[in-house]
């Protein structure tokens, strides 16, 4: 196990990587105000915070290991794959690159900064004719450029999990909601009826059909996804017990949630 301690200290990936990102975000938000700064030096943080456990020192398995290893003895948990902890968790086994959470991790990154690209381009049009976005993703949602960031934030959390981004993750969900309420303030104040008739049509983040529905769709989504990992993706770690009790526990789920439904 302490031969595989080998493969972090690669501090120079962690300031190439915290760089490449940090520049290419920078370049979509181009931050003005003291308070667009203090967001974008906290999402800065958490790209830090990540490659620094990815590449140089993986505190959440080190402060982990004890448990890790005694839950799962057959992974060297010091192995540079094995900060994949979800793929060894839960995934398929063998290459973590190319398991279940790696793969949607790499849409959720990918389409984030996709995303960001886009809404830039309207978001920089609109300023300069000082009208108000409306096309492009923002026809969907009145702030996605944020909502890009969520995604690709969880994204990274998915793939490369730690303990310093799963707290950031909510902090900074909660500043860029605060600063999207500043933002249309200030919207209504310079632009008027044309952004009140704007956001009374187009939600703030989630795209969808209707507030109730689109609620409904996001509970029933979080509280199914676990069995639905649990049965798609999880191995067999336990050999000749393990399908029945995965089959137990996907059903234990299940039962809550006709409890839940019968209860309202």
């Amino acid at each position: 196990m302490n031969d595989g301690f080998s493969d972090y200290g690669w501090w120079s990936l962690v300031a190439i990587n915290s760089l490449i990102f940090i520049v290419f975000a920078f370049s979509f938000t181009r931050p003005k105000s003291p308070r667009d700064w203090r967001s974008f030096g906290a999402f800065s943080a958490f790209l830090v915070a990540l490659f620094t456990e990815m590449y140089g020192f993986p505190l959440t398995i080190y402060l982990f290991s004890g448990w890790l290893s005694s839950r799962f003895p057959e992974v060297d948990w010091f192995a540079h794959d094995s900060g994949h902890l979800l793929e060894m968790m839960f995934g398929w086994g063998g290459n973590p690159h190319i398991g279940p959470f790696h793969l949607v991790s790499t849409v959720f990154v990918l389409g984030g900064f996709i995303l960001l690209a886009l809404a830039w381009r309207v978001l920089y049009r609109a300023q300069r004719g000082q009208t108000v976005a409306m096309t492009g993703p923002y026809a969907l949602v009145r702030h996605p450029q944020y909502a890009a960031f969520i995604l690709i934030m969880f994204g990274f959390l998915l793939q490369w999990p730690t303990l310093l981004t799963l707290l950031m993750f909510p902090i900074l969900v909660f500043m860029y909601t605060r600063l999207a309420q500043h933002e249309e303030r200030e919207a209504l104040a310079g632009l008027g009826e044309e952004y009140r008739g704007y956001r009374n049509r187009t939600p703030a983040f989630f795209p969808g059909f209707g507030s109730k529905l689109r609620l409904g769709t996001a509970v029933l989504f979080i509280l199914a996804l676990p069995a639905v990992i649990a049965f798609t993706s999880a191995p067999d770690r336990i050999e000749g017990n393990a399908p029945a009790l995965r089959h137990d526990l996907i059903q234990a789920h299940f039962d809550e949630l006709r409890r839940m439904g019968t209860r309202r």
